[in-house]
């Protein structure tokens, strides 16, 4: 009876969709982009594990080898669905390297997951686009472009903004940043109706509020703890290496369909 009442809940469009993940160093420094580089590391993993083809759109990389932040597409089956949950604040607790007193620092990475629009899902026009081409900047070497093939483009009607300057082609820079662009135009959308068709709905799963702490990876324990539904194991190790993660997945995607349930009384 259960699982006929879940079968018969509205699903979410977007749920087929490939992703675009988006993670970027948060509070906490250079032992923030360490853990904006493990985290995506752990999704790498994931999609090794699951045959997902993971693409890198954009990267930047900090001083000490972390990632102040990346941009990368997802594709394979019902990606939105299992990684929408990601959106959010994840914080760490750990000892770095770089402390002599053995204290544990906090410090804070943001991921943000969009759908990956389609040409049909978002109609962006060229009149609506400005297009801004400039010189890459980045870590020295072969890496730096001395044609200026880096791409900007702002959508006016929105002010949503999109770069790329990864590829040493203007013409693929631009491709990526479409895609970038698309995704996070039909995001804005997709959440402008979410908060239209439910003004009272305070629930958050799945919502992709950014400034939302929702996890917490904890080293001196070894735990990950998500405060959402106030989940709690200790399989750190497993769950950065993309193992477990799926366990704590399932289980926010049962919380949300068990507060869909209350709140549709079916």
């Amino acid at each position: 009876e259960l699982k006929l009442k879940i079968f018969l809940l509205p699903k979410d469009e977007a749920d087929t969709k490939n992703a675009i993940i988006e993670i970027r160093a948060g509070t906490g420094g250079l032992e923030a982009s360490l853990f904006a580089s493990d985290l995506f590391k752990m999704y790498e993993r994931v999609c090794n594990k699951k045959n997902w083809i993971l693409e890198v759109i954009s990267l930047s990389r900090s001083d000490a080898g972390g990632l102040k932040e990346v941009i990368a597409s997802i594709k394979g089956k019902n990606i939105y669905s299992s990684l929408k949950y990601e959106s959010g604040v994840h914080r760490v607790q750990r000892v770095p390297d770089t402390e002599t007193q053995g204290r544990v620092h906090t410090s804070a990475a943001t991921v943000a997951v969009l759908p990956e629009a389609s040409d049909i899902d978002v109609d962006v026009l060229e009149k609506d686009l400005r297009i801004d081409i400039f010189r890459s900047s980045g870590p020295g070497g072969q890496s730096v472009n001395t044609t200026d093939s880096a791409v900007r483009i702002t959508h006016i009607p929105t002010g949503v903004v999109s770069q790329c300057q990864d590829e040493k082609s203007q013409h693929k820079n631009k491709a990526k940043a479409l895609k970038v662009l698309r995704s996070r135009i039909y995001e804005l959308e997709r959440q402008r109706k979410d908060e239209e068709r439910a003004l009272s709905r305070k629930n958050q799963v799945g919502s992709g509020d950014r400034s939302e702490r929702i996890r917490t990876y904890n080293f001196p324990q070894g735990r990950v703890t998500d405060h959402r539904i106030s989940l709690t194991l200790y399989k750190l190790e497993q769950i950065l290496n993309g193992e477990n993660l799926e366990e704590i997945i399932s289980a926010l995607v049962t919380d949300d369909n068990m507060k869909k349930l209350s709140e549709l009384k079916l």
